[in-house]
């Protein structure tokens, strides 16, 4: 005699895997086990390509079977829960969020993305139980419909009226989920489309914003009232739901793949190779190249004992004249990153680069993650970050720093992850960059962003016949029929997967490669001990160690050595060097960066000052012609005086109480 289909699904949860899995669940408390579609099919493969067709119908099934075998195994746990549900996951093709059509309705279907809003958990009527205001009959019904009417002959002529018994009703947590396309999945120039996903029991809270999730679920139209022939809106009800984690699952990397990327890393030329596969279509920025090929391979995040996280991620700047290839370079960081997001500075907003704060279609508030939020783990790209709002960059503090979003607004108060690199490009604020004047007085961004970054490098436009040749025959040889274009080293497919595997790799700093960084720090401190400037930080020194670290990855070694630690100190002389030259006698002054203003003019902003202050306690106010005097014995020149008086007017620091005098303000 042939088993139904009830005895079949009885005997697949009765296998060791499922036996163990209902055990589990029991110990942790859940209401519902996992079973792999992939199980399924093997098993009975008519009735699991049912289950795809017709949930609805098959799904109560395989759920009755499971709390059948939970019945048997847990009889006590079975009776205190009720009910208990198989979360069917693991569907052979999940379906992209913009192809899914109405011929997926009240189909099972999954598709992958990332969550960008999470709505607060709130209890979900399942079982309602609904008692007659005039007899007292308890009636229970599935959902929250109430009954048409009550069943006792005295009460059939009345009007029916019905309370809820919410004591012996059925509730279970419900929380809906915006679920939007991958960035890497999304076609050039399409907004990004997002499905609701409603969630509920077990799954609740699984996901925060920012990660990336499968959802398997049932397609439904929303019960939303209104004309019936009107277009309706579509939601996800969901079967299981599985965080993807923030490790690069979407690259699946073979042994052979593994195998090829240590027989590249064994040899010698194999990091000069890495370079000239970064965007080839580029000529020359060897320099810039290498910095931004360490940005994707990254340094070590480290936790001390007492809890403060170091950050791993490299930052980079690169500011420069226009048509020198820095949105291009951008471009293509975001694109060969394993996870990189792209944006453009002048339509960014602090709520758009960190995370939002929305009102939900319940009228709840919900979190919606920013760019630096869906970028955790990867690379955040940010062209033109000088043409954003002052207001609006501050939000990019903390994300540098802390590599967190925090957010205290409308009553959510919360903090989620950011951990990306920043590499972001700036024009000067002239339209070119001149070397007459300081860094600071050549960009348009605040002390505290600029310190934030790792590596800062200066793109000039010069004109040199040499070079000119050279770049003007690789743009042809780019464009003209038949002329030679030049191929990457390592294909970028292979590039990316190569990054993703490195990844892996957690670089030990070594004893020789510390003492090479520590030596290279103390001696740029000790060039200023003379002239009392603070050349560099802690900061530039914790810089030094993420780029060793990320060279050490690029090259897939367990520890640092000191050909890592030599080339992460080429890069940052290459910096300092393009950034902090002190204009007026040309020595490297960090403190361009630090402090705003280079130390020769620091040091004659303070002398004015003090020549003012004594001739005020002598007479009350300084008088033109003796400060003038006194200033040029000093060892100023009368362009230099002028322009430091009138600055000092402008910034509010002196004034002038009678034509010829000056005071403090």
């Amino acid at each position: 005699m042939a088993e139904t289909i009830e005895e079949e699904l009885a005997r697949f949860f009765k296998q060791e895997k499922y036996r163990d899995m209902i055990s589990r669940a029991v110990v942790s408390g859940r209401k519902t086990v996992p079973v792999d579609f992939g199980d399924l099919l093997i098993f009975n493969r008519e009735f699991a390509e049912k289950v795809q067709a017709e949930p609805l119908t098959y799904l109560p099934l395989l759920d009755n079977a499971a709390y059948k075998q939970l019945e048997l195994e847990y009889p006590e746990y079975a009776s205190l829960i009720r009910s208990f549900k198989a979360a069917v996951r693991g569907l052979p093709d999940p379906i992209p969020i913009r192809k899914i059509r109405s011929e997926h309705l009240r189909k099972l279907i999954a598709v992958d993305g990332i969550v960008v809003r999470a709505s607060a958990v709130r209890p979900l009527l399942e079982r309602a139980a609904f008692r007659c205001r005039y007899c007292g009959n308890l009636y229970m019904v599935e959902g929250s419909k109430q009954p048409p009417r009550c069943r006792n002959p005295r009460c059939i002529e009345k009007k029916p009226s019905f309370e809820l018994v919410e004591e012996e009703s059925v509730f279970s947590d419900f929380q809906t989920l915006g679920v939007q396309e991958k960035p890497e999945d999304l076609p050039p120039g399409q907004l990004p489309r997002i499905i609701d996903v409603r969630v509920k029991g077990d799954f609740v809270d699984v996901a925060a914003p920012g990660d990336r999730v499968t959802v398997t679920g049932i397609l439904m139209l929303s019960a939303e009232q209104g004309d019936a022939g009107q277009p309706r809106k579509v939601f996800l009800d969901t079967v299981s739901i599985e965080p993807r984690g923030k490790e690069l699952e979407s690259l699946l990397i073979t042994p052979e793949e593994e195998k090829l990327f240590r027989e590249m890393a064994a040899d010698p030329q194999n990091y000069q190779r890495l370079i000239e596969s970064v965007a080839p279509s580029i000529e020359g920025l060897e320099h810039i190249k290498e910095a931004v090929l360490l940005l994707l391979f990254g340094g070590r995040s480290k936790v001390f004992p007492d809890g403060v996280r170091v950050r791993g991620d490299v930052h980079v700047l690169l500011v420069g004249d226009p048509g020198t290839a820095k949105s291009t370079l951008l471009l293509y960081a975001a694109q060969i990153a394993p996870r990189g997001v792209y944006t453009s500075g002048r339509g960014s907003t602090a709520a758009g680069l960190t995370a939002a704060v929305v009102r939900d279609a319940g009228g709840g508030l919900v979190l919606e993650a920013g760019a630096s939020v869906l970028a955790d783990m990867g690379v955040c790209v940010i062209d033109e970050i000088d043409k954003m709002r002052p207001e609006d960059r501050v939000a990019m503090h903390e994300v540098m720093a802390q590599q967190t979003v925090s957010i205290a607004k409308g009553g959510i108060v919360a903090t989620l992850n950011a951990r990306c690199s920043i590499l972001a490009a700036a024009n000067p604020e002239l339209g070119r960059y001149d070397v007459y004047r300081p860094f600071n007085e050549n960009v348009n961004l605040p002390i505290t962003l600029l310190s934030r970054f790792d590596l800062i490098f200066v793109l000039r436009d010069e004109p040199s016949p040499e070079a000119d040749k050279k770049v003007s025959s690789h743009i042809v040889s780019l464009h003209v029929e038949g002329g030679v274009k030049k191929e990457p080293p390592i294909p970028p497919n292979i590039l990316k997967k190569y990054i993703a595997y490195s990844k892996k790799i957690e670089p030990m700093l070594t004893q020789e490669a510390a003492e090479v960084l520590q030596q290279f720090y103390l001696n740029m401190r000790a060039v200023y001990e003379k002239t009392s400037t603070v050349s560099i930080t802690a900061r530039q020194l914790e810089s030094l160690i993420r780029l060793a670290e990320a060279r050490a990855r690029a090259c897939l070694r367990n520890v640092v050595t000191i050909d890592d630690a030599q080339v992460a100190v080429r890069l940052m002389k290459r910096s300092l060097s393009e950034v902090g030259i002190d204009v007026e006698t040309g020595r490297p002054d960090i403190d361009v960066i630090m402090t705003g203003k280079p130390r020769s003019v620091r040091e004659k902003l303070s002398l004015v000052l003090d020549v003012i202050r004594e001739l005020q306690e002598q007479h009350g106010y300084a008088d033109d012609e003796a400060l003038k005097k006194e200033l040029l014995e000093q060892g100023l020149t009368k362009a230099e005086i002028d322009r430091i008086l009138n600055r000092m007017i402008t910034e509010g620091r002196i004034y002038t109480p009678k034509p010829g005098a000056y005071r403090l303000a």
